[in-house]
């Protein structure tokens, strides 16, 4: 989120994260004011007090895409260093991104559980399910933001309204116009004689179920996702950060999977944001991050509402 909430202004002066490239990429176009580190090893004293804190734990076990044990996981439970974090410092916001299947999750009880916790620590807290092409993104990515404002601030915040429709939506196409000159992350992965036959059989905007039955090139798929390629004329379908067999998301013209700057592209990342790490690395942190021409329209009607409010 720190991309599009620096593009409105916004100073981010504190980062944590426990994997290492990511760090790097961060260090590399933020600074070096992040912590590489597991959350539950931060000492909550060094993090400074600041108006919004910005983050997300961890949501593979919360996807609807894999066999998933919501919050009664080690992992699934992270989510409570975020709320201590929050009872301490007192920020007059925070924004916390997951993936839809949060909603869904132990019955329900997932979100009602994180909801509870959070408005515990003093704050009003709001569930917003959106999809980041209402708001510009070339991407249908759907997932859910809660966001908090601190009760003693006495105002609500209202989300903005959507950006984009249906009609209006930024297309891949649109996207990746030009990305070929972009020096950066723009990598081409080598392909099996195989798959780029496979290819062949899927239109754009197909996928492996378009492969005939009868076809020695046929494949069974458990996700949509497998050999999912673009359509130039419509969104994105969501990027996702791993899995082989694949899902590495696959061009609407060439025989070849997405680079990751045209990955980049498709969440809406400026051109001079460099990543670092592999090519598999740089993947998992792209399909890990919010959106961020997405996010920045919200960004801007958070700096506006903590604008308006006159409470230290």
């Amino acid at each position: 989120m720190d991309v599009g909430f620096s593009k409105e202004g916004f100073d981010v002066v504190w980062a944590n994260d426990i994997d290492h490239w990511a760090c790097e990429t961060y260090k590399l176009n933020f600074g070096n004011h992040i912590v590489e580190a597991d959350i539950a090893d931060v000492d909550i004293k060094t993090i400074p007090k600041v108006d919004i804190i910005l983050g997300g734990f961890p949501c593979q076990d919360f996807s609807m895409i894999w066999k998933r044990g919501g919050i009664n996981t080690e992992r699934g439970n992270l989510y409570r260093y975020f709320v201590k974090i929050i009872e301490a410092k007192q920020p007059k916001m925070f924004v916390a991104e997951n993936v839809k299947g949060l909603l869904t999750a132990n019955g329900g009880k997932a979100v009602k559980q994180i909801v509870d916790d959070f408005t515990k620590t003093g704050y009003n807290v709001q569930l917003n399910k959106v999809n980041f092409a209402d708001y510009g993104t070339p991407q249908l990515r759907e997932r859910v933001l809660i966001i908090g404002t601190r009760k003693d601030l006495g105002k609500e915040f209202v989300m903005p309204s959507k950006t984009h429709t249906p009609d209006t939506y930024i297309t891949a196409g649109q996207a990746l116009k030009g990305v070929e000159s972009v020096p950066y992350n723009n990598e081409h992965q080598n392909i099996m004689p195989k798959t780029r036959e496979l290819l062949k059989l899927i239109p754009p905007g197909g996928n492996f179920t378009d492969v005939p039955k009868d076809s020695p090139y046929y494949v069974r798929g458990m996700i949509s996702h497998v050999y999912r390629r673009l359509h130039p004329d419509k969104p994105s379908k969501t990027i996702i950060a791993g899995g082989g067999g694949g899902t590495w998301g696959y061009h609407y013209k060439e025989l070849r999977p997405l680079t990751n700057r045209e990955r980049a592209r498709l969440f809406g990342y400026p051109d001079d944001f460099m990543f670092v790490g592999s090519i598999t690395e740089v993947r998992r942190q792209i399909g890990n991050s919010v959106a961020p021409i997405g996010i920045q329209p919200i960004a801007r009607a958070i700096k506006a509402y903590l604008r308006s409010v006159n409470v230290r």
